[in-house]
């Protein structure tokens, strides 16, 4: 896998504006989205009565239950079932039929984390840990986890991460802390299936956690390639796109992020997609949805140059119109990027 081998697709349509300052943008929905409306009540109503960087850290990080669907997959499966009819009547055949399955382990800081798995039978070709985004859970990815297991026959874990779904931990790590999570839930995929050959394929700050994983100085060499679709170059970067829509200042930005390292150990500059990709060397697939107004389509070309080791390729999928729906968009030319890529890094052949 030698070095600087591009592969760059651009849809034939005319361009339009990657960013969209000051845009009006729909804050009541499922997802990642609700937490910054109550975020701006919240300002509004307390004003300077408490400390801007504990509300945003607390709200952000911490968000009550409600909003990150722990214990509560209700919701969300009703939004998967509206973009992918069907989607949970083959999740509930596969735990019905006992082939999707729990499994737990501890994460670094004591946390208890969450998984389902599946296996794809004695004839699967690889794995895939597939990483789901913020304020969803491990359902929010079963229509990629369908095609992996039923269309490429790889075998499939799908973890809730830190502080989503069943999984543990004091609060969401946006993809910093997930990351070497991530890198645990492959040692028990080796353990479990042999795998020799590993994807790792997220979405969001899902797709933030495998990029900001590929960076690691222990990734496993059974690791083949990465898939990210619609991620932020930075924790502070996405921030600081959003803190124009939802009326934070800068400063309140940084009080933070300070907040966040006295408390948490880590801050929203060090979470960076950007410095993990500069060490990455495994191929990598860049996806994004375009236009895309909450992660700008114009972070996957930061994103892209970032990475000057080892083999890449980028793909932007027109007509997404929302955030994370680069697929939706685009069903049948996913899937036969996703397909294509990972069989020219199985077989060591990624050059065009």
């Amino acid at each position: 896998m030698g070095d600087s081998k591009d592969r760059i697709y651009i849809s034939t349509t005319e361009s339009q504006p990657l960013i969209h300052i000051g845009a009006r943008v729909p804050l009541i929905r499922i997802g990642a989205r609700v937490p910054l409306l109550i975020l701006v009540l919240t300002i509004s109503v307390l004003g300077q009565s408490c400390s801007i960087g504990r509300a945003v850290c607390s709200l952000g990080l911490t968000p009550p239950t409600f909003i990150n669907h722990r214990d509560n997959f209700t919701p969300v499966r009703k939004m998967v079932e509206g973009r992918y009819p069907g989607i949970n009547a083959w999740y509930d055949s596969l735990r019905t039929a006992d082939i999707l399955r729990d499994t737990i382990i501890t994460g670094e800081g004591g946390e208890r984390l969450f998984a389902v798995y599946a296996s794809a039978g004695s004839e699967a070709e690889g794995a895939v840990l597939l990483l789901h985004g913020y304020a969803v859970n491990h359902i929010a990815m079963m229509h990629l986890a369908r095609i992996y297991r039923d269309s490429l026959r790889f075998n499939v874990l799908v973890p809730d991460l830190q502080r989503h779904g069943y999984s543990g931990g004091e609060t969401v790590k946006m993809g910093w802390g997930d990351r070497r999570d991530a890198i645990s839930w492959t040692k028990l995929m080796h353990s479990m299936w042999g795998s020799e050959f590993i994807v790792v394929h997220g979405i969001s700050m899902g797709a933030a956690t495998a990029m900001m994983m590929s960076g690691e100085d222990d990734l496993p060499d059974y690791v083949g390639c990465f898939i990210e679709d619609s991620g932020y170059t930075s924790v502070w970067d996405e921030f600081d796109y959003l803190r124009h829509k939802i009326l934070v200042s800068g400063k309140g930005l940084q009080k933070a992020s300070d907040y966040c390292f006295r408390n948490w150990g880590w801050d929203f500059r060090t979470a960076s997609c950007v410095e993990q990709l500069a060490r990455s060397e495994k191929p990598m697939l860049f996806i994004h949805g375009d236009p895309d107004d909450f992660v700008p389509t114009g972070f996957v070309d930061v994103l892209y140059a970032a990475k000057t080791k080892g083999y890449k390729e980028i793909w932007r999928s027109k007509g997404a119109r929302k955030h994370a729906l680069a697929y939706l968009a685009n069903k049948r030319e996913y899937t036969e990027r996703v397909k294509d890529f990972i069989y020219r890094c199985r077989a060591g052949s990624e050059a065009p």
